[in-house]
């Protein structure tokens, strides 16, 4: 696992704070594409729950699993007996308790591509589900995101990570489900989009900026600079698009 992926846990009270939940719509269209109660669900890196919540609190016994100590120390603050708690990275967890349900929640990106679907094929039952959903928060008005551009340009290129497998933006099938529709332990990959606008204050704004990997791989001093940049340019409120890509496979029966 790389550094940046575990470049959160300092700012656990700030992602528990300002990165935005999941809305029951999520549940509700995995439990659909399920197409039966899900009783047992297997979260990677859980980071501070926002997901683990959303499963844990309709009834399905969640494992949840985070590497960095003061994320789990964080998500262990908002979740009851539903929950289990496990500090581990993906690629160390125990396989031999298959799962009705294995999902991640903006975390899939930062597990080791090398054996990442046999490795969750064996962590699911046959037939069970996989989901993965999460999406960059970009601002709505382009006006006011050029001018933030601007602003963090001296500091970063950009704040976004990246496909993973290099799919162009434009493509109807996105990362995962590019890698998903390629494997052979997978089948009925599906993309669904949720759509999610919310107006948050300018301060918000940059407090959800300082829980981003690309921030908080600067140095403190340059991080702070950056941060009173943008602040200087955007308005006292401003939309986000924040919309949740979807992605469900199923783990085939005959393998």
């Amino acid at each position: 696992m790389s550094r940046r992926a575990l470049s959160f846990g300092a700012m656990a009270e700030a992602y528990e704070r300002f990165r935005p939940g999941y809305p029951a719509e999520l549940f509700d269209l995995v439990s659909t594409y399920a197409g039966r109660p899900i009783r047992t669900a297997l979260e990677i890196g859980a980071g501070t729950g926002k997901a683990t919540r959303l499963f844990g609190h309709r009834g399905v016994a969640v494992t949840a699993s985070e590497p960095d100590a003061a994320m789990l120390a964080e998500l262990r603050k908002h979740v009851g007996t539903e929950v289990r708690t496990v500090q581990a990275a993906f690629e160390d967890l125990r396989t031999g308790e298959p799962y009705e349900l294995v999902y991640a929640a903006a975390a899939l990106h930062w597990t080791n591509p090398e054996g990442r679907w046999s490795r969750m094929a064996a962590l699911l039952e046959p037939g069970g589900v996989f989901a993965s959903f999460g999406g960059p928060l970009r601002l709505a008005d382009p006006a006011v995101a050029e001018a933030v551009r601007a602003a963090r340009a001296p500091f970063l290129a950009t704040d976004e990570v990246p496909s993973p497998d290099g799919t162009p933006p434009g493509q109807d099938m996105q990362w995962p489900g590019t890698e998903l529709q390629r494997s052979e332990w997978f089948a009925d990959v599906r993309q669904a989009v949720i759509t999610r606008r919310p107006t948050i204050s300018a301060r918000d704004y940059v407090g959800l900026l300082s829980t981003i990997s690309a921030y908080l791989e600067l140095p403190p001093v340059t991080r702070e600079q950056a941060f009173s940049r943008i602040l200087r340019v955007v308005p006292e409120t401003v939309r986000i698009i924040g919309d949740i890509t979807v992605h469900l496979a199923r783990r085939r029966s005959e393998r």
